[in-house]
């Protein structure tokens, strides 16, 4: 198995981190791991994205040709990393930001609120973690509680409020994709 996910989105909402998030779950799970960010001048404002490879055998390239999955936060990004979808593939996509429609329809598009959930969850720099949380509702690619463990990691145990605002977060995104677990 390998599977290969673009996130892409405004600099400061978060993307790079979730990517974060997932290549760390990856990695708990003893699976191989590429994360590959990519900003610039783009970070404060301007598009950025990042891509995570997981795979159960040696990843060969952390170049991504196609993606098995994108998450869209902002309109540039449906733009740039639609049409890298494999036929099949997931688009999830910001709902809260992007009112076009996505042009394919060889592929399964998620439309989650990711920015109102993120408020909801207590904190609106969680969009991409929402985004996240959708992400592995609809394809397994690690287990939500390997997500869980990556984020308290990450965050670090003495920082309590953001990690239940995370948590949250990561939960509101999968339920919110419909297959109606818990996390």
């Amino acid at each position: 198995m390998q599977h290969a996910t673009i996130f892409g989105g405004f600099g400061g909402q978060g993307l790079l981190f979730a990517g974060h998030v997932l290549a760390e779950a990856a990695v708990i799970e003893g699976r191989n791991v590429s994360w590959m960010p990519s900003y610039g001048p783009e970070m404060r404002g301007g598009t950025a994205f990042c891509t995570v490879i997981v795979a159960d055998r040696p990843i060969g390239s952390p170049i991504v040709d196609s993606a098995d999955s994108v998450v869209a936060l902002n309109p540039p990004s449906l733009t740039k990393f639609e049409p890298l979808l494999v036929p099949g593939g997931l688009l999830i996509v910001n709902a809260t930001l992007i009112e076009a429609e996505p042009r394919r329809t060889d592929i399964e598009v998620v439309a989650i609120p990711c920015s109102g959930l993120a408020r909801t969850a207590g904190d609106d720099r969680l969009v991409s973690v929402v985004a996240l949380g959708g992400l592995i509702a609809r394809r397994a690619i690690v287990s939500p509680a390997s997500i869980r463990t990556a984020l308290i990691g990450l965050i670090g145990q003495h920082r309590e409020a953001l990690i239940a605002a995370d948590l949250a977060a990561f939960s509101r995104g999968y339920e919110q994709a419909g297959i109606g677990a818990t996390v």
